[in-house]
Protein backbone atom coordinates (compact mmCIF):
# COMPACT_ATOMS: atom_id res chain seq x y z
CA UNK A 1 0.00 0.00 0.00
CA UNK A 2 1.45 3.14 -0.78
CA UNK A 3 0.91 7.02 0.49
CA UNK A 4 -1.92 8.12 -2.09
CA UNK A 5 -3.88 4.90 -1.14
CA UNK A 6 -3.88 5.51 2.17
CA UNK A 7 -4.84 9.04 2.07
CA UNK A 8 -8.40 7.73 1.03
CA UNK A 9 -8.72 6.30 4.57
CA UNK A 10 -10.34 8.41 7.51
CA UNK A 11 -7.54 11.35 8.05
CA UNK A 12 -9.04 10.89 11.66
CA UNK A 13 -8.49 7.39 12.45
CA UNK A 14 -4.71 5.81 14.54
CA UNK A 15 -4.57 3.48 12.38
CA UNK A 16 -4.02 6.19 9.18
CA UNK A 17 -1.65 7.97 11.41
CA UNK A 18 0.15 4.55 12.21
CA UNK A 19 0.50 3.33 8.69
CA UNK A 20 1.53 6.55 7.17
CA UNK A 21 4.38 7.04 10.01
CA UNK A 22 5.24 3.27 9.74
CA UNK A 23 5.08 2.73 5.35
CA UNK A 24 5.79 5.97 3.99
CA UNK A 25 8.92 6.50 5.14
CA UNK A 26 10.12 3.67 3.70
CA UNK A 27 9.72 4.62 0.16
CA UNK A 28 11.22 8.43 1.22
CA UNK A 29 14.17 7.24 2.51
CA UNK A 30 15.15 5.20 -0.54
CA UNK A 31 15.49 8.29 -2.16
CA UNK A 32 17.66 9.81 0.58
CA UNK A 33 20.63 7.62 0.59
CA UNK A 34 23.00 6.46 -2.49
CA UNK A 35 22.34 2.97 -3.96
CA UNK A 36 23.13 0.46 -7.06
CA UNK A 37 21.13 -0.14 -9.69
CA UNK A 38 21.88 -2.07 -13.03
CA UNK A 39 20.01 -1.91 -16.11
CA UNK A 40 19.24 -2.60 -19.70
CA UNK A 41 19.89 -0.45 -22.34
CA UNK A 42 17.12 0.16 -24.80
CA UNK A 43 19.22 0.36 -27.74
CA UNK A 44 21.79 -2.49 -27.71
CA UNK A 45 20.34 -4.51 -24.95
CA UNK A 46 23.35 -4.67 -22.95
CA UNK A 47 22.93 -4.26 -18.84
CA UNK A 48 25.04 -1.92 -17.05
CA UNK A 49 25.58 -0.59 -13.87
CA UNK A 50 24.94 2.81 -11.86
CA UNK A 51 25.48 4.42 -8.71
CA UNK A 52 23.16 6.75 -8.27
CA UNK A 53 23.06 9.34 -5.71
CA UNK A 54 20.00 10.72 -3.99
CA UNK A 55 17.84 13.62 -4.64
CA UNK A 56 19.41 17.30 -2.74
CA UNK A 57 16.40 18.88 0.00
CA UNK A 58 13.87 20.45 -2.26
CA UNK A 59 13.67 24.49 -2.19
CA UNK A 60 16.83 24.84 -1.29
CA UNK A 61 18.73 23.14 -4.83
CA UNK A 62 18.12 22.18 -8.16
CA UNK A 63 16.77 18.50 -9.02
CA UNK A 64 19.58 17.25 -10.02
CA UNK A 65 21.45 13.50 -9.48
CA UNK A 66 24.75 12.08 -10.11
CA UNK A 67 25.36 8.66 -11.73
CA UNK A 68 28.62 6.60 -11.67
CA UNK A 69 27.83 4.72 -14.22
CA UNK A 70 29.64 1.45 -15.70
CA UNK A 71 28.61 0.69 -19.47
CA UNK A 72 30.27 -1.11 -22.03
CA UNK A 73 33.55 -1.74 -19.95
CA UNK A 74 33.96 2.04 -19.61
CA UNK A 75 33.48 4.15 -16.39
CA UNK A 76 31.30 7.46 -16.90
CA UNK A 77 30.05 9.83 -14.57
CA UNK A 78 27.01 11.45 -15.40
CA UNK A 79 24.76 14.45 -14.21
CA UNK A 80 20.99 14.45 -15.08
CA UNK A 81 18.81 17.45 -14.22
CA UNK A 82 15.50 18.45 -14.54
CA UNK A 83 16.35 21.59 -16.32
CA UNK A 84 17.89 22.49 -19.71
CA UNK A 85 22.02 22.15 -19.66
CA UNK A 86 22.69 22.44 -23.29
CA UNK A 87 22.05 21.03 -26.89
CA UNK A 88 22.74 17.58 -27.28
CA UNK A 89 26.30 16.71 -28.10
CA UNK A 90 27.29 20.37 -26.56
CA UNK A 91 30.05 20.50 -23.72
CA UNK A 92 29.05 22.50 -20.79
CA UNK A 93 30.86 23.19 -17.70
CA UNK A 94 30.67 21.47 -14.48
CA UNK A 95 32.31 22.04 -11.30
CA UNK A 96 32.23 19.88 -8.14
CA UNK A 97 33.60 20.47 -4.59
CA UNK A 98 34.41 18.00 -1.75
CA UNK A 99 33.83 18.96 1.53
CA UNK A 100 35.59 22.25 2.31
CA UNK A 101 38.11 21.62 -0.43
CA UNK A 102 38.82 23.78 -3.41
CA UNK A 103 36.48 23.00 -6.17
CA UNK A 104 37.34 21.31 -9.26
CA UNK A 105 35.95 22.62 -12.23
CA UNK A 106 36.05 20.53 -15.99
CA UNK A 107 34.19 19.92 -18.63
CA UNK A 108 31.07 17.62 -19.28
CA UNK A 109 29.23 16.89 -22.27
CA UNK A 110 25.32 16.10 -23.10
CA UNK A 111 24.19 12.73 -24.33
CA UNK A 112 23.25 13.25 -28.16
CA UNK A 113 20.01 12.13 -27.24
CA UNK A 114 19.51 14.34 -24.58
CA UNK A 115 19.37 17.58 -23.31
CA UNK A 116 19.27 17.57 -19.50
CA UNK A 117 21.93 14.26 -19.54
CA UNK A 118 25.65 15.23 -20.09
CA UNK A 119 28.63 12.77 -18.64
CA UNK A 120 31.92 12.92 -18.52
CA UNK A 121 34.48 10.10 -19.17
CA UNK A 122 37.93 11.34 -19.57
CA UNK A 123 37.56 12.65 -16.02
CA UNK A 124 35.37 9.88 -14.37
CA UNK A 125 38.23 8.00 -12.31
CA UNK A 126 39.47 11.20 -11.19
CA UNK A 127 36.17 12.02 -9.68
CA UNK A 128 35.46 8.91 -8.04
CA UNK A 129 38.24 8.73 -6.17
CA UNK A 130 37.48 11.85 -4.96
CA UNK A 131 33.80 11.30 -3.75
CA UNK A 132 35.37 8.28 -1.67
CA UNK A 133 37.71 11.02 0.06
CA UNK A 134 34.51 12.87 1.69
CA UNK A 135 31.52 13.53 3.75
CA UNK A 136 29.69 15.70 1.08
CA UNK A 137 29.52 16.83 -2.05
CA UNK A 138 27.99 20.09 -3.94
CA UNK A 139 28.08 20.48 -7.72
CA UNK A 140 27.42 23.67 -10.22
CA UNK A 141 26.22 23.04 -13.51
CA UNK A 142 26.57 25.98 -16.20
CA UNK A 143 23.96 25.91 -18.55
CA UNK A 144 23.81 26.98 -22.24
CA UNK A 145 21.56 30.34 -21.78
CA UNK A 146 24.42 30.95 -18.52
CA UNK A 147 22.45 30.23 -15.59
CA UNK A 148 23.55 27.71 -12.84
CA UNK A 149 22.35 25.06 -11.28
CA UNK A 150 23.23 23.55 -8.18
CA UNK A 151 22.77 20.73 -5.95
CA UNK A 152 24.56 19.22 -2.36
CA UNK A 153 24.13 15.59 -1.11
CA UNK A 154 25.88 13.65 1.32
CA UNK A 155 27.95 10.99 0.54
CA UNK A 156 28.25 8.84 3.54
CA UNK A 157 26.62 6.00 1.94
CA UNK A 158 28.18 6.27 -1.35
CA UNK A 159 31.32 3.90 -0.57
CA UNK A 160 29.59 0.83 -1.11
CA UNK A 161 27.45 1.54 -4.12
CA UNK A 162 30.25 3.16 -5.91
CA UNK A 163 32.56 0.65 -5.15
CA UNK A 164 30.79 -2.00 -7.06
CA UNK A 165 30.37 -0.17 -10.16
CA UNK A 166 33.98 0.55 -10.45
CA UNK A 167 34.57 -3.35 -9.93
CA UNK A 168 31.94 -4.11 -12.47
CA UNK A 169 34.42 -1.91 -14.99
CA UNK A 170 37.32 -3.94 -14.07
CA UNK A 171 39.29 -0.98 -12.23
CA UNK A 172 41.09 -0.67 -9.05
CA UNK A 173 40.55 2.59 -6.83
CA UNK A 174 43.51 5.20 -6.13
CA UNK A 175 44.83 4.77 -2.86
CA UNK A 176 43.61 8.16 -1.71
CA UNK A 177 42.43 6.37 2.13
CA UNK A 178 43.67 8.98 4.82
CA UNK A 179 47.24 8.68 5.99
CA UNK A 180 47.68 7.36 9.59
CA UNK A 181 49.80 9.56 11.94
CA UNK A 182 52.61 8.53 12.79
CA UNK A 183 53.29 6.19 16.15
CA UNK A 184 54.95 7.92 18.97
CA UNK A 185 56.66 6.55 21.43
CA UNK A 186 53.99 7.55 24.08
CA UNK A 187 51.65 5.13 22.11
CA UNK A 188 54.09 2.28 22.36
CA UNK A 189 54.92 2.67 25.87
CA UNK A 190 51.38 2.31 26.62
CA UNK A 191 50.53 -0.28 24.10
CA UNK A 192 53.74 -2.16 25.59
CA UNK A 193 52.58 -1.98 29.11
CA UNK A 194 49.49 -4.01 28.22
CA UNK A 195 51.37 -6.68 27.53
CA UNK A 196 52.19 -9.23 30.11
CA UNK A 197 56.41 -9.38 30.89
CA UNK A 198 57.39 -11.77 28.43
CA UNK A 199 55.82 -10.39 25.81
CA UNK A 200 56.74 -6.94 26.70
CA UNK A 201 61.17 -8.30 26.78
CA UNK A 202 60.02 -10.44 23.33
CA UNK A 203 59.07 -6.93 21.81
CA UNK A 204 62.01 -4.98 23.75
CA UNK A 205 64.22 -7.58 22.06
CA UNK A 206 62.57 -7.21 18.81
CA UNK A 207 63.23 -3.62 18.68
CA UNK A 208 66.59 -3.69 19.76
CA UNK A 209 67.10 -5.81 17.00
CA UNK A 210 65.82 -3.53 14.57
CA UNK A 211 67.77 -0.59 16.16
CA UNK A 212 71.02 -2.51 15.81
CA UNK A 213 70.30 -3.61 11.95
CA UNK A 214 69.71 0.07 11.64
CA UNK A 215 72.73 1.19 12.94
CA UNK A 216 74.91 -1.31 10.81
CA UNK A 217 73.09 0.06 7.42
CA UNK A 218 73.31 3.33 8.48
CA UNK A 219 76.94 3.94 10.25
CA UNK A 220 77.77 7.40 11.55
Amino acid sequence: MNCNRLLAFNKTAPQFILALLILCPLSVSADNTWSYRQENDRLTNRSYSFALSPLPPRGLYDNIRLEVVCKDNTLQVAVDADSLIASQGSPFGFEYQIDKNPPVTLQMKTFKDNKRRGYTEDQAKRIVDDLLTGQSLFIRVNTMIRTVLSAAMPLENAAEPVKHVVADCGLSLSGNAPVEPAYSLNELEQELGKLPPEQQQQVLGKIKQILREMQISNPK
